[in-house]
């Protein structure tokens, strides 16, 4: 996060608050726990002896201006806050310049989808996947791709699958043997069920999940939209069953939350490159908020390792 430094230990900025909630300490007190985050990324603060009474003062989407002190806690950072105040017209600051965007607009990275999915052969395929964008298109060009961790940035979804597009493309180069439009619709539609799975805040990020989120989740709830238009559209079944397999597989390992794992090559494909996409994401993020020659804090996602940075690369992704 973009801190200015204020002398005395103690450090200021603007942020949007992403999560807040009044928690009991284990002396009796209160406390509110906040996430805070800007465009530089996010951090966990806290004020302490906090008056339950005052919550309704600060919640999620709101701008607020803070000043504390750093601290690391379990190898992470945090802000311990001694002040905050909601901003103000006075600081000439607007919610739109502290919440972290794709670096594309939504609508071009939606239409460069449409253009290689209309190129297709497979006429089937291409019917089935360009009907499911179309259908959840409003939501498709402003979604995060995720909650927390990588992509979880208004436009992330499309950022995300665009990626992975691209990264199928260079995969088809090499091994011409593979079944590309395959691959490419698997691509496109993997994590289409996202747009059911959050609830989305005013600031176009993801704050929780649905029902449907929770109790199903984005993999079974995407095969079984592939399903239902596949049969409205009169699909080849077993083109449908592969679509349906790619995306409940493409976390890989059960205990990632893949009901099966990748049992074909373009399945096995999609599931490596979603992880690399991801992977590639939530390193040059951790990255970007740390000096060169310093280590990240320990990453959960990637089996809390800690990430040497030893240049002064930035995380730019060339979609067009």
């Amino acid at each position: 996060m973009n801190f200015t430094d204020i002398g005395n230990g103690q450090v200021e900025c603007f942020a949007v608050i992403k999560q807040c909630e009044v928690k009991a300490a284990k002396n009796g007190t209160s406390f509110l726990d906040l996430v805070l985050s800007d465009k530089e990324g996010e951090i966990f603060a806290k004020i302490w002896d906090y008056t339950p009474s005052l919550t309704n003062n600060f919640s999620a989407d709101m701008l607020v201006k803070v000043r504390g002190k750093l601290q690391k806690y379990r190898d992470n950072d945090q802000l311990i806050i001694d002040r905050i105040r909601e901003a103000t017209s006075a600081d000439g600051v607007s919610l739109d310049d502290y919440v972290k965007s794709a670096d594309y607009k939504g609508e071009d990275m939606f239409e460069s989808l449409i253009k290689t999915v209309s190129e297709f052969h497979d006429e089937e395929l291409k019917k089935l996947v360009i009907y499911l964008l179309n259908e959840n298109r409003e939501k498709l060009v402003c979604f995060p791709a995720a909650f927390k961790l990588h992509h979880a940035i208004r436009g992330g979804l499309m950022m995300h699958t665009l990626s992975i597009v691209k990264l199928c493309e260079g995969v088809c180069r090499v091994y011409p043997f593979v079944n590309r439009e395959l691959l490419i619709s698997g691509a496109v539609l993997h994590d289409i069920a996202k747009t059911m799975e959050f609830e989305i805040s005013g600031t176009g990020l993801a704050s929780g999940y649905t029902v449907e989120g929770n109790l199903i989740g984005h993999l079974v709830k995407g095969a079984m939209m592939v399903a239902e238009a596949a049969e409205s559209l009169g699909t080849d079944k077993e083109k449908s069953i592969l679509l349906q397999h790619m995306i409940i597989s493409h976390h890989g390992e059960p205990e990632f939350g893949a009901a099966v794992r990748p049992l074909f090559l373009e399945a096995e494909l999609l599931s490596q490159l979603d992880m690399m996409d991801a992977t590639v994401y939530e390193i040059m993020d951790a990255t970007a908020g740390i000096k060169q020659g310093e280590f990240t804090n320990r990453l959960w996602a990637l089996d809390e390792r800690k990430f040497y940075k030893y240049n002064d690369a930035s995380l730019e992704v060339n979609l067009f």
